[in-house]
């Protein structure tokens, strides 16, 4: 482990709760931001395929009470 790092741990951990909250976010979304764009246009794609199946009736819904009454019943 680098000593920046170390470092960077040391006074990250000093920090009061919500200030390492809002860190730990920030390098989380940091991470994210390295998918590709060709990965991104092709969710943008799929995700926009999903809606316009849906809005046409072409995907077979089910109410959500009826999902959690199956769950439940499948814990029992």
């Amino acid at each position: 482990m680098s000593t920046l790092l170390l470092e960077v741990e040391r006074q990250a951990a000093l920090l009061p709760p919500d200030d390492r909250a809002k860190l730990a976010e920030f390098l989380l979304e940091s991470l994210q931001e390295q998918i590709s764009t060709e990965i991104q246009q092709a969710w943008d794609q799929e995700i926009a395929r999903r809606v316009s199946a849906f809005e046409a009736g072409e995907v077979l819904t089910i109410p959500a009470q009826d999902v959690f009454n199956e769950a439940k019943r499948l814990v029992q």
